[in-house]
């Protein structure tokens, strides 16, 4: 009889299906498992290329600059005569709290339809704004919930429920 190689391979040489499965199985888990601690940039807004900036200058006309630069993330509020264009990036890692790593701010101040003049701001020129978080309780007295099922007790008939009261 001929000899196929590898047809008389010793019993003892060759892998069970349990062996197989681990060996592909670890892998695979492990790949998952560290797949999701890759760090996940998320980047918001828009801001011009700076060149573009650097070209608008005082005495340049509103539509000059929306031409240019494109509508702007935000303007400012009634009375101000700025607008502002937002960018940050975001930096997402498992499970823990997203951090924001950069953030780019040019503010374009206009005096009637003109530029009166054109800032950049950072991360590091940021503040940190405390929100109040108190709050103001209206529901009265707050009762718990044995309060709650006990104080209903009395206070139903047998005919509300049955439509005779």
């Amino acid at each position: 009889m001929p000899r196929i190689r590898g047809q008389y391979m010793c019993r003892d040489n060759r892998r069970g299906k349990s062996e197989m499965k681990k060996i592909f199985v670890w892998p695979v888990l492990v790949g998952v498992l560290v797949s999701g601690c890759v760090p996940r940039v998320d980047v918001h807004g828009y801001v011009p290329v700076a060149a573009e900036v650097a070209s608008i200058s005082a005495g340049d006309s509103r539509e000059g600059v929306l031409a240019l630069l494109g509508e702007p993330t935000t303007k400012g509020i009634e009375g101000t005569n700025t607008w502002y264009y937002i960018s940050s990036k975001v930096r997402r890692v498992a499970f823990f709290a997203p951090r924001e790593f950069e953030r780019e701010i040019v503010a374009i101040s206009f005096s009637g339809n003109r530029v009166s003049m054109v800032e950049r701001f950072g991360l590091q020129d940021g503040q940190v704004v405390n929100l109040n978080r108190n709050v103001t309780v209206t529901d009265g007295r707050r009762l718990t919930f044995f309060e709650q099922f006990l104080g209903n007790v009395g206070n139903f008939s047998a005919e509300t429920f049955l439509g005779g009261g």
